[in-house]
Order: C-alpha cells, then sequence, then structure tokens
C-alpha cells in the first residue's frame, strides 16, 4: 500500500463566534479569534490518499485527479473568502479549523468516486495547518 500526500494552499478569513453563547462567552472561549471584524489565515492543506501500487502507471494515485478534485471543490470555493459568509457550509456552522476540516472531508467525500471510479485509491487523512503552531487532522474512515 502507497500513500500519496499532496499539499495545496488557501488564504481566508473567518470569525469564531458561537450564536448560542453570550458575547462575553465567545470572547472567553475565542479570544482574539472572536474580532468582530475577523482575521484571516494562510492555511495549507495536506491531502493523503492511498491505494495499491498499479504496475501499469508506476503510481498509486492519479495526482492531476487529485489536483482538480482539491481545486474545484475545496480551493476554489474557500480561497480568498471570508467563510462565515461567503461559504453555506458555515452560516450555521462556527469556522473553526476542526469544522473546516470537517467540511472538506464532507466535500472530497461526495466526489471521491467521480474522479476515482473504483475500489482504489481512498481518501486516507486530511491535515489544516492554520498557524505555525496550529495543526489539525483527520483519519478518514
Amino acid at each position: 500500500m502507497m500513500r500519496v500526500t499532496r499539499r495545496y494552499r488557501f488564504a481566508a478569513s473567518h470569525r469564531l463566534n458561537a450564536a448560542r453563547l453570550s458575547e462575553e462567552e465567545n470572547r472567553e472561549l475565542y479570544g482574539k479569534c472572536n474580532n468582530p471584524h475577523g482575521h484571516g489565515h494562510d492555511y495549507v492543506l495536506e491531502v493523503t490518499a492511498a491505494g495499491p501500487l498499479d504496475p501499469a502507471t508506476g503510481q498509486a494515485v492519479n495526482v492531476p485527479a487529485l489536483d482538480r478534485l482539491v481545486a474545484d471543490h475545496v480551493v476554489h470555493d474557500f480561497d480568498h473568502k471570508y467563510l462565515n459568509a461567503d461559504l453555506a457550509d458555515f452560516k450555521k456552522l462556527v469556522p473553526t479549523s476542526e469544522n473546516i476540516i470537517s467540511v472538506i472531508e464532507d466535500r472530497l467525500k461526495q466526489h471521491w468516486r467521480a474522479a476515482f471510479p473504483g475500489e482504489w485509491p481512498r481518501l486516507e487523512a486530511i491535515r489544516l495547518r492554520e498557524t505555525r503552531r496550529n495543526l489539525f487532522e483527520s483519519r478518514v474512515s
């Protein structure tokens, strides 16, 4: 089994603010990330796919197909957007990095078989680097 990880970048802004919490609770929970004007990040997204090595192509993953999938369903929609207002996914969902990665996972799963017909490759992991100190990971099942 081979794993292939590709790295992508997008810039986006957001405000962490839970509608069910008071202003004070939001400030205490999210700190500076609760700024009413929002704040932005230069995100680094890593998508890992796994599959057996194809003896005919010498590859486990069709990299251009993976790049198209991520570009069309993630980067195009997220890059230079204010996530709270510009993406329907976050109208009622706080755009924490955990929720962002969950939305990305759902989008990739929804379109995975169209990009990769058959059993292989499988989406294995998604990592999202928000800052130098904050890295989030989802192991896809």
